[in-house]
């Protein structure tokens, strides 16, 4: 009986070792080594890649935000604002409803056949959407110039980036919108065309944030 109790207790205290071992070095040790090479060498990545403008933190180059007029009476989704640089349709799962002192989206794909009547219709809806509000007095858009990613969401309904296409259709409205000539939008444009990662992996895009920021800094030294 008592070399029983003797060796579970010694079973206890073995397990009980084991225990706070692996909880040092999984749970205090490994996460502080991961997280000194994170902050030393990629500060940028590690800490949510910030962008500043202002002297101020104002998103992240991972994550598409809205540039939307303030909601009218009646209106149940607000209207663009044209003046700015707009990103792809953020469908996802829908709108935050849990913490409303955010008007955030909830990330997330649609799930939809590419067959499903209302995502065909979004579809026509957003173009025909694209073509009127990218058209001017002397620049018309046709609807074949529109790009896929102006009128569909990401995966994630998140996306930070457009096409170089859909950022070159634009350039007409926001230039007459601020003031500018359409050769200062389009290099700024240009600018902000980042190519492929690697030369080869994904497509050539635009981060509408970062070309926002450098819009309101070009009009405000106009």
């Amino acid at each position: 009986m008592n070399n029983s109790v003797t060796n579970t207790a010694r079973l206890l205290g073995a397990g009980l070792r084991a225990l706070l071992v692996l909880t040092l070095v999984t749970g205090v040790l490994y996460p502080l080594v991961v997280t000194g090479i994170a902050q030393g060498l990629f500060p940028g990545k590690a800490n949510g890649s910030e962008i500043e403008a202002d002297g101020r933190v104002v998103g992240s180059s991972l994550i598409g935000q809205a540039y939307n007029l303030p909601l009218k009476e009646g209106q149940e989704t607000p209207a663009p604002d044209l003046k700015w640089f707009q990103g792809r349709p953020q469908n996802g799962l829908g709108t935050n409803s849990v913490n409303t002192r955010h008007q955030l989206i909830l990330s997330g794909a649609t799930n939809r056949s590419g067959d499903d009547e209302e995502l065909v219709q979004w579809v026509r809806d957003a173009k025909a959407a694209v073509v009127k509000d990218n058209s001017t007095d002397t620049y018309k858009v046709k609807p074949s110039q529109v790009p896929p990613d102006a009128v569909t969401s990401s995966g994630s309904g998140l996306d930070p980036d457009i096409s170089p296409q859909y950022a070159d259709l634009q350039v007409h409205r926001v230039a007459e919108r601020n003031g500018l000539s359409t050769a200062q939008v389009r290099k700024l444009v240009e600018e902000h065309t980042e190519g492929r990662t690697l030369g080869f992996i994904g497509e050539p895009r635009v981060n509408v944030l970062e070309l926002n920021i450098a819009l309101k800094e070009l009009t405000a030294k106009s």
